[in-house]
């Protein structure tokens, strides 16, 4: 098995698994080892008292993103810290697109970057992700 074989099976368990990033609408758009691309349309019951994206949701968006990309080696990871800064609002009806990748794995614990851009571009958000590996696989190699 290849690690992009590895990488996709893991989350397509992972993913018809997650009703959180599908109930958000959300799409994985690209996986890999050690990366995520996840992409979500900003709908108005998402969108807070300034009518733009609620915090939560682009939190959520690129937490989902780091999920997969720390997921992808067909071990069971979760999230032990994370950080997010806020750099431009994302408008309602805007796709957001949440793109992870791995910058320090080492052991048990792994280090990932996902940046949050509007459709046209400019950043909305950086999100970093501490990982910490738990027992467990997503599904058996030997199968």
């Amino acid at each position: 098995m290849t690690p992009q074989d590895r990488a996709e099976r893991a989350a397509k368990v992972m993913w018809d698994d997650d009703p959180a990033s599908q109930g958000l609408g959300m799409s994985l758009d690209m996986i890999g080892p050690g990366q995520a691309v996840i992409s979500m349309t900003v709908r108005d019951d998402m969108s807070n008292g300034h009518r733009i994206c609620h915090g939560g949701f682009i939190f959520t968006l690129a937490d989902s993103a780091f999920a997969f990309a720390c997921n992808s080696y067909n071990h069971r990871v979760v999230a032990q810290h994370n950080s997010i800064t806020y750099l431009a609002p994302g408008k309602l009806g805007e796709k957001l697109t949440a793109t992870a990748v791995e910058t320090s794995r080492t052991g048990r614990s792994g280090i990932y970057d996902v940046t949050v851009s509007g459709e046209d571009g400019r950043d909305i958000a950086i999100f970093r992700g501490h990982s910490r590996q738990i027992s467990g696989t997503h599904f058996d190699e030997d199968d």
